[in-house]
């Protein structure tokens, strides 16, 4: 949403917005440009003279805003079919899609495009380094856009990519997830199988051949479909990877590529960006020169600072697997460091028991993890709801290590009394997480001083 109000604001528009709790990287990138933004939903927030009102599909029925637009009886549509009627009609849409890694493929494959002069629009769920904003579309006739599953707007119940007019799709993989708007893995493969629907024939789609799940959403497809993968069977396969603290190598289609990006779901984001690349035409040469360049995406194992000889890592995960993969990146990064794992159960997913035991294995798999208090708990019965103290219990019994600290003050307390130089604190969140990264470097730099 806010990515896409700047690239409206940008076009001449005048946009203001309402969000429930506001913080970086978007509430800075939105001051920055220009896009007046409010916290909490007042129907006084309205204009007089509105035109357009955009709901965001955390939006429900009983929201102030959303019910003095019907009243009024105007206009609104859903951030999809916004993109879709100004944005992304008549273009040429690569749509990124898959339970992970959605941002950073998305991200580093309009990158490879930006790199070779190809200026393509976008939409991301995040800050790319190179690009500076999540959104922005261009006379270019390539977009690039990260496609979520999720549902479009309360009005709305199609997954939000199903409005993105994809020539080329990417699915990196599909798990369960979402589990406020979905009951079933089948339920998710049925929404994916609607996006291989709508691929034309000219196009293309190019799938994870080492997920299961993938392949039993492709059987059938009526769009041409390559697989890509490290399994013999994909039509495309990632070989000889090799693995050092400051960036990965591989080779595809008989071509070597370095990114400097560590573990292997980002050799394979890297990949299917590749992937992407060749469909639009580009050269590997050029691809390895953007590739040799790319600066990563803000909240994606982003160093936030060091102090005392301890760095605070930032990170978006918030799914076991993606834990999973995020604890091993880290390992290959830094080899020789003690790994604290704090996490945030906030998403809708993880604040139930669904994944009560897959949580425990993923943290387990650090050195140190800890857990504070669920947000919003009376959302959820607690028959279903996530029990951190049982999950800390179940990561000792796992191997692990853990710690249950309801608040972020503790948590910045506990770090800072136990932490020591070498370690490496990452913070795995997909909200702003009471401002724990900023909380902690300042805690850790007045113990240093003494203060």
């Amino acid at each position: 949403m806010g990515a896409v109000a700047a690239a409206m604001k940008e076009r001449g528009i005048t946009v203001t917005g309402s969000d429930e709790r506001i913080y970086p990287p978007m509430s800075t990138f939105l001051e920055e440009s220009g896009v007046e933004i409010v916290e909490g939903y007042r129907a006084s927030n309205i204009p007089e003279s509105a035109d357009v009102i955009i709901i965001g599909n955390t939006i429900s029925r009983g929201n102030e805003e959303a019910e003095e637009a019907l009243n009024r009886k105007l206009l609104y549509q859903s951030l999809p079919e916004v993109l879709k009627d100004q944005f992304l009609r008549g273009k040429r849409n690569l749509v990124v899609t898959g339970t992970h890694g959605k941002t950073t493929t998305s991200a580093i494959l309009t990158w490879v495009l930006q790199s070779a002069g190809r200026e393509p629009g976008y939409m991301i769920g995040g800050i790319p380094g190179n690009l500076g904003r999540g959104a922005c579309f261009t006379d270019s006739e390539l977009n690039v856009l990260e496609g979520d599953e999720y549902d479009t707007a309360f009005f709305d119940k199609r997954s939000k990519f199903l409005h993105y007019l994809p020539e080329f799709v990417i699915i990196n993989n599909i798990e369960f997830d979402h589990a406020d708007i979905y009951d079933s893995l089948d339920e998710i493969k049925l929404t994916f199988r609607r996006l291989l629907n709508i691929v034309p024939g000219g196009g293309l789609a190019v799938v994870n051949g080492d997920d299961c799940n993938v392949l039993d959403v492709i059987e059938g497809a009526p769009c041409p479909v390559r697989t890509l993968g490290f399994g013999k069977r994909c039509d495309m396969r990632i070989e000889d990877v090799s693995y050092e603290t400051d960036g990965s190598s591989f080779t595809l289609v008989d071509e070597r590529y370095t990114i400097p990006m560590v573990g292997e779901f980002n050799v394979r984001n890297a990949a299917m960006a590749v992937a992407g690349g060749m469909f639009a035409g580009l050269r590997s040469d050029e691809v390895r020169s953007a590739f040799a360049s790319f600066e990563g995406i803000a909240r994606r194992q982003q160093l936030r600072g060091e102090v005392r000889g301890i760095r605070v890592i930032d990170d978006f995960a918030h799914h076991p697997t993606a834990i999973r993969l995020a604890v091993q990146a880290l390992r290959q990064r830094y080899p020789d460091a003690r790994l604290w794992v704090v996490f945030e159960p906030r998403s809708n997913t993880t604040r139930r028991n669904i994944f009560q035991s897959e949580l425990a294995e993923a943290l387990a798999s650090a050195d140190r993890a800890v857990v504070p208090a669920i947000a919003d708990p009376e959302k959820f019965a607690k028959e279903e709801r996530l029990d951190p103290e049982q999950l800390v219990r179940d990561i000792d019994a796992g191997g692990g290590q853990g710690v249950y600290l309801p608040t972020v003050e503790e948590i910045a307390g506990h770090v800072v009394a136990e932490a020591a130089a070498g370690d490496v604190v990452a913070i795995l969140s997909n909200g702003g997480f009471g401002g724990l990264h900023g909380i902690l470097l300042e805690r850790l730099a007045e113990a240093a001083t003494g203060k």
